[in-house]
């Protein structure tokens, strides 16, 4: 019951508009845009934005997520780019994609209390194919007291190295290859400020170092 009414409250949310429309997110460009496209998974993909951006790059898309209203927008953001995205309605906390089926799966500004984000985010990885990468954005923990918006329970931010360590810790073949800090408005100017996760499925160095990359 909980869930569904989760669930409608999103529906609500693209219904009263697109809230995505300023484009992709660019901290996402920014990392896979140097990417050999291939078979690509979105995860919480909401109004389709990304997965279309993903789509326009090459990539064969599947865009999943929990909100009929969401995906509706979605389909009709790739029909008008003449673009094919396959569209998935699933209830993330239950659906479990095919494992090592996807050469890069995406999630962005999945915020999720840690106790529902640790299995959600370990279905995703397990989805990921051997030399195949995940990629993972969302409100870095310094949002809280230096950037603005986000969400408003600070349990629902995370660094890079803190999501990293968790999927190792269950999943030790994926190694971390960008874990960095990504300010969206330079300093000392006010903005988001993200957490990017790359990681890697087989042979890459374990590039643990946290480090701050401005935009």
């Amino acid at each position: 019951m909980v869930a569904d009414q989760r669930r409608l409250g999103w529906d609500e949310r693209h219904g009263a508009g697109d809230f995505e429309g300023r484009g992709p997110n660019p901290t996402l460009v920014a990392a896979a845009s140097d990417m050999i496209p291939c078979r690509a998974l979105e995860l919480a993909a909401g109004s389709g934005t990304n997965a279309v951006w993903l789509a326009s790059r090459g990539w064969r898309t599947t865009a999943v997520d929990w909100s009929p209203v969401g995906l509706a927008n979605g389909r009709a953001k790739a029909e008008a780019a003449g673009l094919k995205v396959d569209w998935l309605e699933r209830n993330l906390f239950e659906w479990m994609p095919p494992a090592r089926s996807f050469d890069l799966v995406v999630i962005v500004y999945l915020h999720l209390p840690p106790e529902e984000r640790q299995p959600v985010y370990a279905r995703a990885a397990a989805a990921v194919a051997p030399g195949g990468r995940m990629l993972i954005v969302g409100h870095d923990r310094l949002n809280a007291t230096e950037g603005v918006s986000g969400p408003p329970d600070p349990a629902r931010l995370f660094t890079a190295e803190e999501i990293g360590r968790e999927l190792r810790s269950t999943d030790p073949e994926l190694v971390i290859e960008r874990a960095e800090v990504v300010r969206q408005v330079p300093p000392p100017g006010r903005g988001l400020i993200d957490a990017l996760l790359v990681m890697r499925r087989g042979a890459a160095p374990d590039a643990t170092l946290l480090k701050e990359s401005p935009q």
